[in-house]
């Protein structure tokens, strides 16, 4: 008689052990669901923070690498008595890109070139000034009398070399359709905080071609995206009837929107004073084209292209007014990174099921 509540226990055991275990793997699955939805909402208030970010130094001012204290943009005499010049590492139509050195850290000093870009110069200067922020490169002192400009030095260069960046055994872990589609998240972001920046709508006019955007932009060690040249930033004002045309040559080809090409034909020559002006949403033409770059060829990149096709459809609509604005542009590409993570983290919790 002592054996039949043990016979009854053994009897029973084998239907409670699965009940058990489906409710340990539910309570894991609530668990697992908690935390993705933790991180990502951890990751998209990385994404929406405000754009003068709380670490930035107040105007004037700078700061970078370990010291903690803001100091003064440095003027013309700290500049000449304090920076010395390393090596030229580039030159433009502007100016002369010299890797240098202040307090032993490497910084670059940009000095004009042309005499007759100096306003070209000073312009860029102006904006370089005023955009301070997590999406501009930071600006460490200038000197307008020699027309010379100190920022902080970038290691991994301009945004034309990353895949061969991505190829280096010490970033090989980097080239992930994650990590690019963030690069390309923050590539639309800079362009939302130029069509919203405290200087109005600003257009990203140096960019007729892939090779020209991507040398207007640097990479940072921890692989973020910064703004970097901006000499050639129009002020669109729509209210004051205020558009924008970039330069004064015509521009060909499939990479600029079709409203910055000549309209009248073949048989008319091209003259400026005839060209019609335009807005913003020329940026907007070229994203698609950008971010393709970005995406590159790594696994799950035709996967995130396939869910970002029809946006960029979107941005290639022929009439500017039909195509979206930065910020849907960029709330799209959050929407799509969110729910691919998602996807990413989900097949192991259904085979836990």
């Amino acid at each position: 008689m002592e054996k039949k509540p043990h016979f009854v226990r053994r009897e029973f055991l084998p239907r409670e052990v699965p009940s058990i275990s489906l409710a340990l793997l539910l309570a894991a699955v609530l668990l697992l669901n908690a935390f993705l939805y933790l991180y990502l909402n951890k990751f998209s208030t990385s994404l929406g923070r405000v754009e003068t970010d709380s670490g930035l130094c107040p105007f004037g001012h700078f700061k970078f690498g370990a010291v903690k204290n803001c100091s003064p943009w440095l003027s013309c005499e700290a500049i000449n008595r304090e920076v010395r010049k390393l090596k030229c590492v580039g030159e433009g139509a502007v100016k002369k890109v010299f890797l240098s050195e202040w307090k032993e850290k490497k910084v670059v000093l940009s000095q004009l070139t042309n005499s007759e870009l100096k306003e070209d110069f000073l312009h860029g200067l102006k904006m370089l000034k005023a955009l301070q922020s997590k999406h501009v490169v930071r600006l460490l002192g200038y000197c307008e009398q020699q027309f010379t400009i100190l920022t902080e030095y970038h290691p991994l260069g301009s945004l034309r070399g990353l895949n061969e960046t991505l190829h280096i055994p010490k970033y090989k872990a980097m080239n992930t359709w994650h990590r690019r589609l963030m690069l390309a998240i923050d590539y639309v972001s800079v362009i939302r905080y130029l069509h919203s920046s405290p200087l109005g709508t600003l257009v990203m006019c140096d960019s007729n071609d892939l090779d020209k955007v991507l040398s207007q932009y640097l990479l940072t060690s921890d692989f973020h995206v910064l703004v970097n040249d901006l000499d050639a930033l129009p002020v669109v004002n729509r209210s004051a009837g205020r558009l924008v045309k970039c330069g004064h040559r015509e521009l060909r080809g499939e990479f600029v929107a079709p409203e910055q090409r000549w309209p009248y034909g073949e048989d008319v020559p091209f003259e400026d004073d005839l060209m019609p002006p335009y807005d913003e949403k020329t940026d907007i033409w070229k994203i698609p084209d950008v971010s393709n770059f970005f995406l590159g060829h790594v696994e799950g990149s035709d996967i995130v292209r396939l869910h970002l096709f029809d946006i960029h459809a979107a941005c290639k609509k022929k009439d500017p007014a039909e195509r979206p604005s930065a910020q849907e542009v960029l709330d799209t590409y959050r929407k799509v990174l969110t729910l691919l993570i998602r996807e990413a983290a989900m097949p192991g919790t259904r085979e836990m099921l």
